[in-house]
């Protein structure tokens, strides 16, 4: 794999350079496996279309891919200029093709099982390039999408983007399509002597204290432990609700767990709710923090990750670095963390709105994120080239006040959060004392009372019923065996209770209303379901022995809720109910 590269200063100059390509091609026999990309900041459509007509008549029917940028990035450097690049396959089992599909015909839905249509009639694809538009909305549908994919298809790119890294002015070209600000270019690679490598960096620091998502509707992020999303950003960051809101955040993106992988995420907008527009969605229960770039470990994670490009031994590097990422280092230093892979291989790339790539078989967008991929033909070679040295990298940390701060901030927060978390424990269990009966552990008589009343508030739309329950002859167990006896005689039938809560499909809430008295409360359930599950309970309480104690009973009253009933009535009525299974003979359920 051979590749051309050619920083543009005019048709005249690519015209010869591709003249001179074409005659290599020729000369090698070539010319059938070839490919261009087409990098620019320039959107106007009639200078791309130059570019496009000078490849396709230098080499027709050759496939091009292209998009606008917000900087290009050839063998590791920024230009502004506009960049073509030729890559000629020299393996004749390399296959590739290029598909351009349009958001505006199609639904992403439809565009992504037309992706893995082609991927399954096509069983030498190993890898998919994106070049995607900036979406209307959330990109989160097209990644799940193309969950579906073969799980050893790798999947890398990027969401196109201007020099007006503000803007959501972009396009995307393609010989399959041409010139379009609303679609997605696919580029499928493969065959049999292709191989192909994807990693990712970010080197972000979670910063500050978690929040939880409270609410959110698809890719709005409306809530952070139940206040405005933007009010987090005011609040820590002292950032404002204006037209400047994107630039400022764009070094503070949120920070979260996503499908296995860690997800950098900048928000797109604030709107005047204080809500918080995403580029994808961030769905409710997500714990999310702020976060900041740490020099140290951004080059600590780009020199691991540089070591396993350099040794799977690739012949190009494509590359997507986030125009964040760039902003980050300033416009004097945008390729610093891009210097360990310049050596491997020849690169090309572009600063991205946000970045592809496949986490096992989830394909996420991330922000602020480096995604490099490398591939090559053939079988891995022994690298004739010597690693960048490693302490030029120590030189380049712009902000280390900020980057202590951060770990000031960082190592406090998880202080702070282990003594939270002991506290939400000490408070859970004196919650847990509060409503629990000390001895047997059911809920005490006022929390058992207190679902009573719920239920009763919505008898009018559910069903639900009550089972009173009495120990027979408990005081002659007192009596005849000592109240520790039976106590393990309370407990014993607790035991039976806490059975039937747990294995209850119905939320039953079983407590101790008094004494050897119980009360089981069961929503959405009936009466004659609830005349059932009195009579397991007397069954299975009636088997159950406790040493040294002969067999014991329960009496069981059982009623259903009615519209016009009070707690008084409710309660009096399945008191009722077990004063008659007592009266006439015990050890029996009597409904009422």
């Amino acid at each position: 794999m051979k590749q051309l590269q050619i920083a543009c200063g005019g048709q005249t100059e690519l015209r010869e350079e591709l003249e001179n390509f074409k005659k290599s091609c020729e000369e090698n026999g070539t010319m059938s496996q070839v490919m261009f990309q087409i990098f620019s900041e320039v959107l106007e459509e009639e200078v791309t279309s130059q570019l496009a007509d000078a490849v396709e008549k230098i080499f027709p029917g050759v496939p091009y891919i292209g998009c606008s940028t917000s900087g290009n990035i050839m063998d590791c450097q920024v230009t502004d200029e506009i960049v073509v690049f030729a890559t000629c396959f020299e393996k004749k089992s390399t296959k590739f093709m290029v598909h351009q599909y349009d958001f505006g015909k199609e639904s992403m839905t439809a565009i992504t099982k037309r992706i893995i249509a082609e991927a399954d009639s096509n069983p030498w694809v190993k890898a998919i390039e994106l070049y995607f538009s900036i979406p209307e909305g959330s990109t989160t549908k097209f990644c799940d999408g193309l969950n579906g994919l073969r799980e050893d298809i790798q999947i890398f790119g990027g969401v196109t983007c201007s020099d007006d890294i503000t803007s959501d002015d972009c396009c995307v070209f393609s010989s399959d399509g041409g010139y379009s600000t609303s679609s997605v270019i696919v580029a499928f690679y493969g065959g049999d002597d292709f191989h192909v490598d994807s990693i990712k960096m970010t080197g972000w620091k979670p910063l500050g204290r978690k929040f939880t998502v409270t609410k959110s509707n698809g890719s709005l992020l409306q809530e952070l432990n139940g206040i405005p999303a933007y009010e987090v950003y005011h609040k820590y960051l002292n950032i404002n609700n204006d037209e400047n809101f994107f630039y400022n955040t764009l070094e503070f993106p949120l920070f979260y767990e996503h499908n296995g992988t860690t997800i950098l995420r900048v928000p797109v907008a604030s709107n005047e709710d204080n809500s918080i527009t995403m580029s994808s969605d961030i769905n409710i229960g997500s714990t999310v923090r702020l976060s900041y770039g740490d020099p140290k470990t951004i080059f600590e994670s780009i020199e691991t990750e540089s070591r396993r490009i350099r040794d799977f031994s690739p012949d190009v590097l494509h590359i997507f670095s986030c125009a964040a990422r760039k902003t980050f280092w300033s416009s004097t230093e945008p390729t610093y963390e891009l210097e360990p892979f310049r050596n491997i291989a020849p690169s090309t790339g572009f600063f991205s709105h946000g970045e592809f790539i496949r986490s096992g078989k989830f394909l996420n967008q991330h922000n602020v994120t480096l995604v490099v991929a490398a591939m090559r033909e053939g079988d891995a070679k022994a690298p004739s080239y010597d690693a960048p040295a490693q302490e030029n990298n120590t030189s380049v940390s712009k902000v280390p006040l900020v980057s202590r701060f951060a770990t000031f901030i960082s190592a406090t927060t998880i202080e702070f959060e282990e003594l939270n978390s002991m506290l939400e424990i000490a408070n859970k269990n004196l919650e847990a004392v509060a409503i629990t009966d000390g001895l047997t552990g059911l809920y005490n008589r006022a929390e058992i009372q207190k679902r009573i009343e719920y239920c009763l508030s919505d008898v009018n739309n559910a069903d639900f019923s009550l089972i009173m329950l009495d120990i027979d002859n408990f005081k002659q167990v007192n009596d005849t065996y000592g109240h520790q006896k039976g106590d393990a005689v309370l407990i014993a039938l607790s035991n039976i209770l806490k059975d039937e809560q747990t294995n209850s499909l119905s939320n039953f809430s079983s407590g101790r209303w008094g004494g050897e008295e119980f009360m089981l409360v069961l929503p959405d359930t009936e009466i004659a379901a609830a005349s059932f599950i009195a009579n397991l309970i007397r069954k299975c309480f009636e088997a159950t022995s406790v040493a040294e104690i002969r067999s014991q009973t329960i009496s069981l009253g059982v009623t259903q809720a009615k519209a016009e009933d009070t707690l008084d009535s409710l309660c009096t009525r399945v008191d009722m109910a077990l004063y008659q299974a007592k009266k006439t003979g015990k050890n029996k359920v009597t409904v009422l």
